[in-house]
């Protein structure tokens, strides 16, 4: 009977150089149209059963129409390239170099997605979809709105599967979960005066002073705390003025939360009042207001909490089999400390587990790159764990 690492060497070119493909065009955040279409073209020429497009922009292929479904997701927009100078390869040349693979989403993640295209198909080579579901989604916006774009997918096409592989780059350890995420804004409110009588005025900008502070209070409180790992960053801060003459009638600090498993809403919001008591401030959620290549509107609330998956539950149990059949060991396991589109999935109740290749440390970075091996390695587990569901 032909396995899985017959047909995958057969294809093993072809996935290598689909990523590169994949990192050759640029697809910034917003900008997808051209990389989803491409996908699209190739699945369809891979045989998928079913292609479509959704209204945010998202890509969905599908393999199979029964039994357990098992979905896929890479996301394949990436951040900007702004130093193109410091780079050693050209960020978007694709070359290989020392059995690496460089350019702008290399690790986050165009491997994986090229990883999980090529698993469909040889799941389907092998009759695996005879009596199984399988879903590989090229999802848009995630830089800026994680997991909006599952939702809507879900939310326009009815598809809500039996599990989830989120294929973020985890150098191809099984990963189990990771952190919440809450960003949020704490402005403060003062009174507009000219520069040449601020007594007559209350400047926002003082007023957060103090403020400013017990945030970073608050952060070394966090860090000193070793029964957790949930972290706080001001990221961005800003004021508003009738003039550069005039005293700032509004600041507004931006803040970037991270939250360990066990950590609540009702403690972050418990942490914000504490933060703003006795001032003249209020905070909310960061709210993001984005548009998708498709002229989509996405209205993003970033507060998302944190998950886990049990060792004992049936999908993690499919992969460490599946991990055991492809390579004749267990997983390294991780736990990533970044939100993914698991924040939607586990939202919804759907079992959720991660495995990507690629060091995700590298992504966002100059000189980004992935090992091919690990390209070919995560196809060979994917397609190894659709035949456990």
């Amino acid at each position: 009977m032909t396995d899985i690492a017959t047909i995958l060497n057969t294809v093993e070119t072809d996935l290598i150089a689909l990523a590169q493909d994949l990192v050759r065009i640029k697809s910034y955040t917003g900008q997808e149209e051209e990389i989803i279409r491409f996908i699209t073209k190739k699945m369809e020429a891979l045989g998928y059963d079913e292609v479509r497009i959704d209204a945010m922009g998202n890509v969905l292929g599908r393999m199979g129409s029964k039994g357990k479904s098992l979905l896929f997701d890479s996301h394949i927009d990436t951040v900007n390239v702004t130093d193109e100078k410091a780079w050693d390869h050209p960020p978007f040349g694709a070359d290989i170099v020392d059995g690496r693979l460089y350019g702008r989403g290399s690790v986050d993640m165009k491997s994986a997605a090229a990883a999980s295209i090529y698993a469909g198909f040889i799941a389907r080579e092998l009759g695996l979809t005879k009596d199984r579901t399988v879903y590989v989604s090229c999802s848009v916006l995630e830089e800026d709105c994680d997991g909006e774009n599952l939702k809507h997918l879900f939310e326009e096409t009815g598809v809500k599967p039996d599990y989830v592989m989120i294929c973020e780059p985890s150098a191809n350890k099984l990963v189990t979960g990771h952190k919440g995420k809450a960003q949020m804004a704490v402005t403060t409110h003062g009174v507009s005066a000219h520069g040449s009588a601020p007594e007559k005025g209350e400047n926002a900008i003082y007023e957060m002073a103090e403020i400013i502070q017990r945030i970073e209070q608050t952060s070394l409180d966090l860090l000193a705390d070793k029964t957790k790992n949930g972290t706080l960053v001001a990221s961005q801060i800003t004021s508003k003025s009738e003039s550069l003459n005039a005293v700032p009638f509004e600041c507004e600090v931006y803040l970037d939360r991270r939250l360990d498993v066990g950590e609540t809403k009702a403690e972050v919001e418990a942490e914000m009042e504490k933060i703003i008591s006795g001032k003249n401030a209020s905070w909310k959620i960061g709210t993001l207001t984005r548009k998708s290549w498709t002229g989509k509107e996405v209205i993003y609330d970033p507060f998302h909490a944190p998950w886990q998956i049990e060792m004992d539950h049936d999908l993690t149990q499919a992969c460490l089999k599946a991990h055991n059949q492809a390579f004749g060991r267990d997983p390294e396991m991780d736990f990533w400390d970044f939100s993914t589109n698991a924040v939607t999935t586990t939202e919804l109740g759907i079992p959720t587990i991660g495995f990507g290749p690629g060091e995700y440390k590298l992504a966002h970075m100059v000189n980004e790159n992935c090992e091919v091996s690990q390209i070919v390695d995560a196809c060979r587990f994917y397609a190894a764990l659709i035949g456990m569901v």
